[in-house]
Formats: C-alpha cells, sequence, structure tokens
C-alpha cells in the first residue's frame, strides 16, 4: 500500500485526493499535514483521511508520495520542509509565485527528486487528439500559431464577490498573466520554449481590480510564429488554439471540446473535466511507481513556463 502525504487541502487539494484514493492500485494511507486542525474540511474529505498533524515531526518519516497543494506563495517553503521524506512530489501548479522566479530549484529539492508539476490541459481529450495529430504528420508542422483564453471574472465563482478573490489582487498573486498560466503551459509542451517573446499586459477594462486584466504576447519560435492573448473581461467564454499548417487550420476548442481539422472535419471530445485530472493522476501514479528520470512536467520546465508568462526568456 502507498503512503501519501498533503500539505493543502483546499478545493484542488480535495479533487487530488478524491481522485488518489479512488485510482491508487492497492490503496493508500493519507496523512495531512494542516496549520489549524480545527478548520473544517470539505465534505467527504476527513474520512479520506487515516491521520492529520499539525507538525511533520508527527508523521512518518519518508513517504511514497507528497501532494504540495497549499497556496502557491508557500509552495517553496514547503518543498524545502519536505526535502528528503518523499520519494515523489506532485506540486500544483503554478509552481512558484511571480515574485519567485528567481529560487535555485537545486536548493529546494535534493538531487535526483522525482517530482510532477500540475498541468491539467495536457490531459484533455482535445490535447492529446492535437498531440497525437501533430506526431502523426510531421511534415505539416505549423508555421504560426494564436491562442486565447478570454473569460469573464464575475462570472468564474457564482454567488461570490470576484473583488475579493486573488484572482483580483496582484499582492495576492492575481491577474491574468500567472492565472491562465495553462496556455504558456500547453505551448511550451507542444513546441518548446520560444526563442524571442515580447509580453505587453496591463489592467485595461472597468473590473474592480488592480492585477492586470490584459496580457498579450508575440513569441518566435525556429519555424514558427505564436500569438498569445488573455483576458479577465470577455463577456462569451472563449479558450481555443489554432495552429496553421500547410495544409490548412487545425482548430482546438477546448470550450466546446472539439477539434476541427484542416480538412474542416469536426472532432467532438466532450467529456468532465474531471476526466482530466484523472488521467493526470493515472500518469502520476504510474510514474511515482514506474517511472524514473524528468516526469513530463518537471520543477526546472514548469519555473521557465512561469518565467514566459512573465514575459521572461
Amino acid at each position: 500500500m502507498l503512503t501519501a502525504l498533503f500539505v493543502g487541502l483546499g478545493s484542488i487539494g480535495t479533487r487530488h485526493l478524491k481522485n488518489l484514493k479512488q485510482l491508487a492500485p492497492g490503496g493508500v494511507a493519507v496523512h495531512a499535514l494542516r496549520s489549524d486542525l480545527s478548520r473544517p474540511l470539505r465534505d467527504g474529505v476527513e474520512p479520506l483521511l487515516d491521520r492529520q498533524f499539525t507538525s511533520l515531526s508527527e508523521g512518518q518519516e519518508h513517504y511514497d508520495i507528497a501532494f504540495i497543494t497549499n497556496p502557491t506563495s508557500l509552495h517553496a517553503e514547503t518543498l524545502l520542509q519536505l526535502k528528503g521524506h518523499a520519494d515523489t512530489l506532485f506540486i500544483e501548479k503554478p509552481i512558484f509565485s511571480a515574485q519567485q522566479t528567481g529560487l535555485d530549484l537545486a536548493r529546494l529539492l535534493p538531487p535526483g527528486q522525482k517530482a510532477y508539476v500540475a498541468a491539467p490541459m495536457r490531459w484533455s481529450a482535445v490535447m492529446i487528439a492535437v498531440r497525437e495529430w501533430l506526431q502523426a504528420n510531421p511534415a505539416l508542422a505549423p508555421y504560426s500559431a494564436r491562442v486565447i483564453c478570454s473569460s469573464y471574472l464575475p462570472g468564474w465563482r457564482p454567488g461570490v464577490d470576484y473583488r475579493t478573490v486573488y484572482s483580483a489582487h496582484k499582492a495576492m498573486g492575481g491577474g491574468v498573466t500567472i492565472d491562465l498560466i495553462h496556455e504558456w503551459d500547453y505551448l511550451v509542451s507542444l513546441f518548446g520554449k520560444p526563442l524571442q517573446l515580447c509580453n505587453l499586459k496591463g489592467q485595461y477594462s472597468e473590473l474592480e481590480v488592480d492585477s492586470d486584466d490584459l496580457s498579450v504576447y508575440i513569441a518566435r519560435w525556429p519555424h514558427m510564429l505564436g500569438e498569445v492573448h488573455l483576458d479577465y473581461f470577455g463577456r462569451t467564454y472563449r479558450r481555443s488554439m489554432e495552429l496553421f499548417t500547410p495544409a490548412g487550420t487545425l482548430t482546438a476548442d477546448f470550450g466546446a471540446a472539439t477539434l476541427t481539422l484542416p480538412d474542416g472535419t469536426v472532432q467532438d471530445y466532450r467529456e468532465s473535466t474531471d476526466a482530466w485530472y484523472k488521467r493526470e493522476m493515472t500518469y502520476f501514479l504510474d510514474y511515482a511507481q514506474n517511472g524514473s528520470g524528468e516526469s513530463v512536467n518537471s520543477p526546472a520546465e514548469a519555473l521557465d513556463v512561469l518565467r514566459l508568462t512573465l514575459g521572461q526568456l
């Protein structure tokens, strides 16, 4: 039976915990390192935990896997705390906050540490289909990419005042530049790091936020140019990628869960978002138990992506 430690059991930590308990072959014993044991857990979480404590010294000396799913600003501190205490780490995205891009990973991770940084959009059926199409058609490599993620921040969390959430406040790590890191993550996973990058961003709409609500990028790869548009104010949800190839345009619409091939054929990949997270968890468990070397999204790659979102190469 696997042993697992969770540091952070908010909404995303709870999602990972439930998927872990469902998918771990042979079962898993779960401990939780918490800052306050009196704080109520989400519904259905407590029965999934074998132990809870506020000090790592109260737990086991070593765990098979550990999940770092607490606030982003605490990830570096948690990595130091867990250093040498887990065989494989699952680190929620983004790996660090915008102010921590200069951190030295060698100081935070022991040599040879196995680790994976969350990247759920990579595990959507549409993205898997895009990757398979590119691999099957190497002669049709795109020479241009256009990516957009546009949505209306006040509509993200029904019943919650958007002005009170972290997204609205730069000091809390908010802003589309970091919030919508998925777009740069999947671009790097598909095409690698760009050679050149230009980024303009700021607060342009009438939303009551002090974080950037618009971020626009132009990037150059060896044989491709890319445009990325991220915003908080689009009233109609749009999340898509267009790849302009010699055969025509390959369009991945993540909102509609469709892939339109260059010949106009539309493939439907509708599924629940939880299917992404379950594929991700299945990969992570296999990597933890059978894998070696770097994961498909190592801390070094995740830190590179974080820097790219901030316009840094």
